[in-house]
């Protein structure tokens, strides 16, 4: 006697109910119960216009997909470990429903297509949810950077002050990364905008199929054109996982930046109180937890990219039951990302820049040397002696207290008597920012040609 299973007929004996809970995915597959209902509805009305089913048939089948569709949205609907997965469940309430001419809908395709399409289907349908999220934060960045052009702030590397810039110029550093990111999804839309459907188990049907008509009734772009790489390859969920790792990347670091910037160390930044938390035991405490926990998300995405290619790496073709481990990463990288990108956007919406502060931290360091070692070179002094005279000077005044705009005249003529007054405007923060007008610079002019491009870029 075969086993209770849909595909149970060469089977003599049935699994024990825990080795069914292991095999089974309806746990997290469910996610893509609208999408495998959507795939079935295009599949049967396939199987009409191709003549495999007739019209009476096709009816029932369509009625019933559409009765379960909508207890679905109610959530009216209960799955079972012993279906297995979504699939399976659906054909068996179909089956309920409207008897055994619910069987003839798995006519001409197999479980290895249909959940290769439900996929594509999924990820299809959210790359435009988060597309258009990365957008929000980047006409975020666009108006604040708008607000602060002439915020001069310290120019950090290695964590060290370095040049002074413009605060408008470093949110359009972030605002490019995005746009990248942004870019990276809109091209993994087209790796997933292609239809599985048709391709079987892995080698196509000898049903008289017509897949491109199923391809435009999901709203697929293209057709793949090898079966076993249809039912056999997840690519683009890989593409949208390196993507979303990318992005959640960029975002760590810039709440890195926010986590030290809001600090009393820093205090360049206020996040609004309703993107912090307080203390249990310290009541002075403002702390930046959501900037803390997208930055501790992004390790959660990352994980997930390395799980599917650990997953990949090694499987033969076509269809193997490893690959029922690829959805639960995209799964959680979606409900990761899209709260992640709308609680960035409101963080960044309400902070509060503090202009002072970071111009004032500008004034009391040597981030313009530079300035001074450029000076020196356009009176005549080669610019690696240049550099050396500003080391020292440097080094002295770190012993003494005395910043490079402190030093006399005097003390400048001994150095050359080609330096005069202008040497003091020279230094300011604002002027050695102003000055930097190469393209792509922090100058003033600069910031403003990226805030006027970035802004035709959105429509803006």
């Amino acid at each position: 006697m075969s086993t209770e299973k849909l595909w149970g007929g060469r089977f003599s004996q049935q699994a024990d109910s825990w080795v069914d809970e292991f095999g089974a995915s309806i746990s997290f597959d469910q996610q893509m119960a609208d999408e495998d209902i959507t795939g079935s509805l295009a599949h049967v009305k396939m199987l009409e216009k191709t003549g495999i089913l007739n019209h009476d048939d096709v009816s029932k089948i369509v009625a019933g997909l559409v009765g379960i569709q909508e207890d679905l949205h109610q959530g009216k609907i209960h799955f079972t470990v012993e279906n297995e997965d979504i699939h399976m469940n659906i054909e068996s309430i179909l089956t309920d429903r409207i008897g055994s001419v619910a069987g003839k809908l798995h006519t001409g395709r197999s479980r290895n297509d249909q959940v290769a399409t439900d996929f594509h289907l999924y990820v299809k349908n959210r790359l435009p949810k988060i597309i258009e999220e990365i957008k929000t934060i980047q006409t975020t960045l666009v108006k604040l950077a708008s607000e602060n052009v002439e915020t001069i702030m310290p120019g950090y590397t290695h964590l060290q002050h370095a040049q002074p810039i413009s605060y408008g110029h470093y949110l359009m550093a972030y605002y490019s990364m995005l746009k990248r990111d942004a870019e990276r999804f809109e091209f993994n839309q087209k790796h997933t905008d292609i239809s599985p459907l048709g391709a079987a188990a892995l080698a196509g049907t000898t049903f008289p199929i017509d897949r491109q008509f199923t391809a435009d009734e999901l709203g697929f772009s293209e057709v793949y054109g090898n079966s076993l790489d249809a039912v056999s390859d997840r690519d683009f969920a890989l593409e949208f996982l390196s993507n979303a790792s990318i992005l959640m990347l960029h975002l760590s670091r810039f709440c890195e930046e926010l986590s030290m910037w809001v600090s009393y160390e820093f205090n360049y930044l206020e996040l609004s109180d309703k993107y912090t938390t307080g203390s249990s035991i310290m009541p002075q405490k403002k702390n930046p937890d959501m900037a803390e926990l997208i930055r501790g998300k992004s390790g959660r995405v990352f994980g997930h990219l390395f799980g599917l290619l650990s997953t990949m790496k090694s499987l033969p073709l076509a269809y193997n039951k490893d690959l029922q481990e690829d959805k639960e990463g995209v799964f959680d990288t979606v409900k990761t990302i899209l709260p992640a990108l709308r609680v960035f956007n409101g963080m960044l919406s309400t902070v509060k820049v503090k202009k002072d502060n970071m111009y004032k931290a500008t004034t009391h360091d040597f981030s313009n040397a530079t300035e001074l070692a450029d000076y020196l070179a356009t009176k005549g002094i080669p610019f690696r002696q240049a550099h050396g005279i500003v080391g020292e000077l440097v080094l002295k005044g770190i012993q003494s207290g005395q910043n490079l705009q402190d030093i006399s005249m005097a003390d400048f003529k001994k150095i050359s008597p080609l330096i005069e007054e202008d040497v003091y405007d020279v230094l300011k923060p604002e002027v050695a920012v102003e000055r930097r007008n190469s393209y792509g610079g922090t100058g003033f002019k600069q910031v403003h040609e990226q805030i006027k491009k970035a802004q035709e870029e959105l429509g803006l």
